[in-house]
């Protein structure tokens, strides 16, 4: 149907979901330096193995019956994100902090707001438009600063840039991970975490068994799983409730700031800072900042939509009949009748439309 706009306050849910990545974003942001140090002379998959085991614990422990389940048509893109985020992602982290500086590594690590929002224009139609392009080229810009700011002879200035090209490789793998992900967005994120890490810790132990990788033992070991519990697995729940109401790009770009508290953690710890290194943390929190402040209104067509997750009925687009209307946070599936109406929104679960005539 068609009527006047919508009165519902968009900001609510937006800043909501702006919260939950950027807390999501420190809990991930102080791992780097950490497993830096938790993982030494430790395998790069056995690292990602004890990493997920501990991120599987607090997606079982976090399960909701408000929230809508996993199912059985949702396994395939779950092992999927599993291997990608799970298996790959963190063994190539692990790998290039080997051969690089915990600081130098956390900041590398905003490459994955870059291609996250690449891949959300890419594969969801989100829309993209000059202010987010230009942040994102700031961030890609103090991704360079930082491979040219290592220092030191030659072996090492090699080591050191092959062990951030394994960083960026790691932030690409993470990417795919965040765009696949966001149609899991709508079910319970505990469920997602709970599946994606045990596969992903499964995975990994198996690659590391077979490659005879070293397993750390005593509080190491402990250490990364605790790491993996909450920068991995509680992170990730976060960041999936943030998915949810501000689209794959606008979560990645907030959940850009932590390789920020990476950094600075790292540099408490008392690694060296370059020159370059704090010019491309001053570039990369002029990208973050433009994303943050971004606003986004237009007139816009809902089109007729059935689907599945945990919503509430006072938000202006859930307006379905119930014999008894429930109260507060609910799950099934449900209908969204046609609708044409402005408000200021972000990509979230409804609104996917097409911009071409914005």
């Amino acid at each position: 149907m068609s009527g006047a706009p919508a009165q519902e306050n968009a900001s609510g849910p937006a800043l909501r979901g702006t919260l939950l990545a950027l807390i999501s974003a420190v809990s991930f942001g102080v791992t780097t330096p950490l497993v830096q140090r938790l993982g030494k002379n430790v395998g790069a998959f056995a690292t990602a193995a004890l990493l997920y085991a501990g991120a599987a614990g607090i997606g079982v422990l976090t399960r909701s019956r408000r929230e809508a389940p996993l199912r059985r048509m949702h396994v395939p893109r779950v092992v999927v994100v599993a291997v990608l985020g799970g298996a790959l992602a963190p063994a190539a982290l692990a790998w290039g902090l080997a051969r690089t500086s915990g600081a130098s590594a956390s900041l590398m690590l905003n490459l994955e707001a870059v291609f996250t929002l690449g891949l959300a224009r890419c594969l969801y139609a989100e829309h993209v438009g000059r202010r987010v392009a230009f942040a994102a080229s700031l961030l890609a810009a103090g991704g360079v600063l930082v491979v040219v700011d290592r220092r030191g002879g030659a072996d090492a200035a090699v080591a050191s840039v092959a062990g951030l090209a394994a960083v960026a490789g790691a932030s690409f793998g993470w990417a795919l991970d965040n765009a696949l992900a966001k149609p899991l967005s709508a079910i319970d994120p505990a469920a997602v975490v709970a599946g994606k890490a045990s596969v992903g810790a499964v995975l990994a132990c198996v690659l590391a068994l077979v490659l005879g990788e070293r397993f750390p033992s005593g509080w190491s070991a402990a250490g990364l799983v605790v790491v993996g519990a909450t920068g991995y697995g509680l992170s990730l729940r976060l960041y999936l409730g943030a998915q949810r109401v501000l689209g794959a790009a606008r979560t990645a770009s907030v959940f850009a700031a932590a390789p920020f508290v990476g950094a600075a953690v790292a540099f408490a710890l008392g690694e060296p800072a370059g020159p370059l290194a704090v010019v491309a943390g001053a570039i990369m929190t002029a990208g973050v900042a433009l994303h943050l402040t971004e606003k986004h209104a237009h007139r816009h067509v809902h089109a007729a939509l059935e689907h599945e997750h945990a919503h509430r009925h006072d938000d202006g687009h859930h307006d379905h009949v119930h014999d008894v209307l429930p109260e507060g946070e609910h799950t099934h599936p449900h209908r969204h009748e046609p609708r044409v109406h402005a408000h200021a929104h972000v990509p979230d679960l409804h609104h996917a439309h097409d911009h071409d005539h914005a």
